[in-house]
């Protein structure tokens, strides 16, 4: 049994690396983003503030937006150091609805219309100490929920009449835990999955209605933010997190690819995230096996 599992992990890490070096060095053009109108969540440090710096440096038009309006200030301004076409902040809390709806309108108002929608923003669950056993607290699960999934799904339809105009796209930043289960993150996990699963069914109606919008799921691993750095401290993986983290910077400059390609799913790295991802299909008591190991050595 063991042996199989093991040629199967083979195989799968295989075809993984095939295929993340297919997807990521073939067929992006740098100069298809020029111009192009682009909404970015979560922008005020880790992987939203890189989107924008590279969504800058290629020369787009973009809308920010984050709950603290300092950093986007200073953001905007290193944006348009950077080239970008237009550079605009919206502080707002996504968690809001009329936020979400005035962070739309500005793209409207601005830029005439949007190509790509960049879901990213994250809301804190740290309040609580950090990653939990889950303890029935459902006040605290409405209010995570309610920023890390519906506020998603508000603003994709916010946005959908002028993706639907400009064969635009949208990309939503997911996680590795968004495809498998994670011990002290059954909040987080249940928030990732059903981003999963609601814009799959929304990409599935969309190509009923021949709107030709393309959705990306990016599903990430470890990366070198603030966040995650405090996240694997908390649950006791804080040395094994500084060796595997990727950047951050490099994240970005994936996910805005994936979109630009309009790719369906980006798995980064992928010669962990999707060998994973695909193990969990095939072989889900071992995963979870593997995933006790963590606590148990």
């Amino acid at each position: 049994m063991l042996q199989m599992a093991g040629r199967t992990w083979l195989i799968v890490l295989g075809a993984s690396i095939v295929i993340g070096c297919y997807f990521y060095l073939g067929g992006f053009d740098p100069e298809s983003l020029r111009g192009a109108r682009v909404v970015v969540t979560g922008c005020s440090s880790g992987i939203g503030e890189q989107m924008a710096y590279h969504y800058a440096r290629l020369g787009a038009k973009v809308v920010i937006t984050a709950r603290r309006e300092a950093r986007l200030k200073e953001v905007v301004a290193k944006m348009k150091d950077l080239g970008a076409q237009e550079a605009i902040y919206v502080a707002g809390d996504m968690g809001k609805s009329e936020d979400c709806e005035r962070t739309i309108q500005t793209a409207k108002e601005k830029f005439g219309g949007l190509d790509y929608l960049v879901l990213n923003h994250m809301g804190s669950s740290y309040n609580k100490g950090g990653p939990f056993l889950w303890d029935g607290d459902m006040a605290f699960l409405e209010d995570f929920t309610n920023i890390n999934y519906l506020s998603y799904v508000r603003l994709a339809s916010l946005a959908l009449p002028m993706l639907e105009q400009s064969n635009g796209s949208v990309v939503v930043v997911s996680s590795l835990l968004g495809k498998i289960a994670g011990t002290f993150g059954s909040f987080y996990s249940g928030a990732k999955f059903a981003l999963d699963g609601f814009f799959s069914s929304l990409r599935q109606e969309l190509q009923l209605k021949k709107a030709n919008v393309t959705i990306t799921l990016a599903v990430l691993g470890l990366i070198d933010t603030e966040l995650s750095m405090n996240s694997a401290k908390v649950i006791g993986i804080e040395n094994l997190a500084k060796i595997t983290a990727l950047s951050a910077e490099d994240a970005a400059m994936a996910i805005i690819r994936s979109g630009a390609v309009r790719q369906r799913e980006l798995y980064y790295p992928w010669s962990m995230v999707w060998p994973l991802s695909t193990l969990r299909a095939l072989f889900p008591q071992l995963l979870d096996w593997m995933e006790m190991q963590k606590f148990l050595i």
